[in-house]
C-alpha cells in the first residue's frame, strides 16, 4: 500500500501522540516551537473514557484544532491488545476526519528512545508468563535495530550481542530473576519502572514524518507480535501457570 504523499516543502511542526499499551494512558502534542506537552493517567483500566479528554485538554492548550495538526501517532506495540487497539482506533478516526496521516511507533522503541541511553534492552511484561523484548542503539541520527521485537519466557529472551546494555521496562519488574540470568554479564544497569509514553511516540513519529514516513490513516495497524490472545489449560500448565 503507498505511503502518505506529502508536499516537497513539508516540514512536521504538529504532532499529537497517543500511547495505550501498558496500564499508563498517555497523550501528547509536539508543537511547533518544539515543546512537548503531555497528559498521562495511571489505571489498569478505563483508557477508554480518558483518552479523548486527554486529547481534548491538550488541543485547547495549545488552541488548535485536528485539521491544524501535521499528524497523529499511536504506540502500536507490543503491549495489551486492547490497548493497543484503542490507540490504533482513535488514531485512524481523528486522522480519517481531520485528514492527516498517521505513524505507527513500536512501544518497545518509544521506551528505549525515552531512557536516554544508548544502548537498550527494552523489555515489557507480555503476561501468560512472557515477556515483549527488542534491543536498540541510538544516537543523534536516530534509532537502530539491534534485536528485533519478540516475545517468550523471560528465560528464553532474545539475547544482544555484547554488553553494556541497559534494561528497562516492566518485564525486569516482573521477571528480574530470570533475565538477570538470562542477560548475564550483558547488563550495565536496570530499571523496571520505565514505561512506553506518548511523549517519545510523538518525537519518534516527527522524526520519521521529516524523513517522508507515515501512511494513510485507513493503513493504521497495531503490532502485536504476540498473535495469540490465550492459551488452553495445558499450554498454561506447560509455561508453569495454573489450570
Amino acid at each position: 500500500m503507498p505511503a502518505y504523499v506529502f508536499p516537497s516543502d513539508f516540514v512536521p511542526r504538529r504532532v499529537l501522540a497517543l500511547e495505550t499499551s501498558t496500564e499508563r494512558c498517555s497523550v501528547a502534542l509536539l508543537r511547533d516551537d518544539g515543546r512537548l506537552s503531555t497528559r498521562m493517567v495511571a489505571a489498569s483500566s478505563g483508557h477508554s473514557e480518558r483518552l479523548l479528554p486527554l486529547v481534548r485538554e491538550l488541543l485547547e492548550e495549545a488552541k488548535l484544532g485536528l485539521a491544524e495538526l501535521d499528524a497523529i501517532a499511536y504506540g502500536a506495540g507490543p503491549g495489551a491488545f486492547t490497548g493497543l487497539r484503542l490507540a490504533c482506533g482513535v488514531a485512524q478516526g481523528l486522522a480519517f476526519g481531520a485528514g492527516l496521516p498517521v505513524v505507527g511507533v513500536g512501544s518497545l522503541e518509544a521506551l528505549a528512545w525515552a531512557s536516554g541511553r544508548p544502548r537498550v534492552y527494552a523489555c515489557l511484561d507480555a503476561r501468560m508468563n512472557e515477556v515483549y523484548f527488542a534491543a536498540y542503539r541510538i544516537d543523534g541520527m536516530g534509532v537502530e535495530i539491534a534485536l528485533a521485537p519478540g516475545v517468550a519466557h523471560a528465560a528464553a529472551a532474545g539475547l544482544p550481542e555484547g554488553a553494556g546494555w541497559y534494561g528497562c521496562g516492566s518485564g525486569f519488574a516482573t521477571y528480574a530473576l530470570e533475565l538477570r540470568q538470562r542477560l548475564a554479564g550483558q547488563l550495565a544497569e536496570v530499571n523496571g519502572d520505565d514505561i512506553p509514553a506518548a511523549a517519545a511516540v510523538a518525537s519518534l513519529a516527527a522524526a520519521r514524518l521529516a524523513s517522508g514516513g507515515g501512511a494513510d490513516a485507513f493503513q493504521a495497524q497495531p503490532a502485536y507480535v504476540r498473535q495469540k490472545v490465550a492459551l488452553t489449560t495445558a499450554e498454561r500448565l506447560a509455561r508453569g501457570g495454573k489450570a
